[in-house]
């Protein structure tokens, strides 16, 4: 018994050592902070300075001293959370009311772990059924620094272990490290998101949102329980989003805008152990219409995660409908990902099922096909194009690198793959699987019933840890 239990203590650490990033991409903070170092904005005179005390220890919140620190400095200051202090946040936190307000975080804001406290007294929305330790809002909100946002997670991941997010019955919730709604211009820079017991950002109903060299890491310690559904960017109804350069080391999507976002900017992201750039999941609700447009993501390199590109709309009984059009993945390089172009027309299809407690403790929202068929999916996914891709998948499907499946309630158009140069470690010619896509997509796709498809998901192998080219091919 003992040695059976050293033993898979020793596959479990074996297995988190294999997640780790691999040399020569950013393997710390420190790293990252040196290839892309943080611009900040430089000290205005004219701005009222206003300084709150730190914490004395983890139980002393400072919740109140916050709030009134941000009301002082409101419309005009700056709120100064100076280096080498904690400051503890124990209370639900509205900060919708700002206005030319600056944060300065330069020391770490860190939320209590009282799990019960904050699901009873959490902010609450409706989309899955999100909870949120505060919610900022207003206009001409800049939040920079070189500190840290701790969601103090670990407790919240132990505890939700085997739990699903999406599963209707689960009533565990956990917080969004940072949520805003009705936000305009909101800027933040430099700061490090950490360890968030859910989602890491959620915006709703907002625009003009500007995230710069900002470190976003999900990291447990304890091999039983991995972070879950930490997705670092996620939104609902939000216009003009840019990011550049993030640092990504978490458990679920790197970027994901949900509902209803337009006109959104990504340009230089490093993502390990992540599921992927993600548009959606969309089309989850019965009745509502839903969409993302105009998205265009540059300069990318995925890592030791799930997909690396990727597009997912809901089926089943229950599901809404809508579009994602004019979509751009370019400059990709992928390591050791599975499937580095991927749409999936067949997410979560169980949407609004109640499943017999036996499916529960296994992956409750698994794909289900025979469901998806019945009840495909009303997601239209048009003008999407995979630009620049190089590297190697990770060989869980054997020689397919990309696989596109389109409903067929839907219309899959205009999907262009150009230099599109992805290879498979397990040898043989690469190869994309397509069925429902309309047209020619720029390189050979076979259907997934074809001896070809069949043959390539076949030769299964398994790589090694992805590893940096010594110059990006861009």
């Amino acid at each position: 018994m003992k040695k059976s239990f050293l033993l898979a203590l020793a596959l479990i650490c074996e297995a988190l050592a294999s997640l780790e990033l691999p040399a020569g991409a950013p393997r710390s903070i420190h790293e990252f902070r040196k290839r892309h170092p943080v611009q900040p904005w430089a000290d205005d005179p004219g701005r009222r300075l206003v300084t709150i005390r730190p914490s004395a220890n983890d139980k002393d919140d400072v919740s109140d001293a916050f709030l009134q620190g941000l009301r002082d400095a409101n419309n005009g200051g700056t709120l100064f959370l100076p280096g080498g202090g904690t400051f503890v946040i124990g209370k639900p936190l509205d900060l919708t009311f700002l206005q030319d307000v600056q944060i300065r975080l330069d020391g770490e804001i860190k939320f209590t772990d009282d799990t019960p406290y904050w699901q009873k007294n959490a902010f609450r929305h409706p989309f899955q059924n999100s909870i949120m330790f505060w919610k900022w809002g207003g206009k001409n909100v800049r939040i920079f620094g070189d500190g840290v946002l701790n969601g103090n997670g670990q407790r919240w991941w132990n505890e939700f272990s085997g739990r699903e997010i999406l599963d209707s019955t689960n009533d565990y919730l956990r917080p969004i490290l940072f949520y805003a709604e009705n936000a305009t211009g909101l800027d933040i820079r430099g700061i490090h998101f950490k360890d968030s017991p859910c989602w890491t950002t959620f915006f709703v109903r907002s625009k003009d949102i500007s995230l710069t060299d900002v470190v976003c890491t999900a990291e447990t310690k304890n091999a039983t329980a991995r972070p879950k559904n930490t997705d670092f960017f996620d939104s609902l109804n939000v216009e003009r989003v840019r990011i550049e350069r993030a640092w990504v080391n978490i458990g679920d999507d790197c970027f994901s805008p949900k509902s209803n976002a337009t006109d959104l900017y990504v340009n230089t992201m490093y993502c390990n152990g992540t599921h992927g750039q993600s548009m959606g999941s969309i089309g989850q609700y019965a009745g509502e219409m839903s969409f993302i447009r105009n998205v265009h993501m540059e300069n990318v390199w995925m890592l030791n995660g799930q997909h690396a590109a990727r597009l997912k709309s809901w089926a089943g009984p229950d599901a809404g409908y809508g579009f994602i059009d004019n979509i751009t993945f370019k400059n990709f390089w992928n390591g050791n990902n599975e499937y580095t172009a991927f749409i999936d027309s067949c997410y979560f299809n169980v949407s609004g099922h109640v499943l017999p407690k036996r499916l529960r403790l296994r992956r409750v929202l698994q794909i289900d096909t025979a469901t998806c068929a019945r009840y495909p999916s009303r997601v239209n996914i048009t003008n999407i194009t995979f630009e620049n891709f190089s590297g190697t998948t990770s060989g869980k499907y054997g020689r397919a690198v990309g696989r596109l499946t389109c409903s067929p309630n839907a219309v899959c158009s205009n999907i262009r793959f150009k230099n599109f140069n992805v290879t498979s470690p397990c040898g043989g010619s690469p190869l994309v699987i397509c069925d429902g896509i309309k047209g020619s997509i720029g390189t050979p796709c076979v259907s997934s019933t074809s001896n070809e498809a069949k043959s390539a998901l076949a030769s299964k192998c398994t790589a090694r840890m992805a590893s940096l080219p010594s110059a990006t091919p861009w």
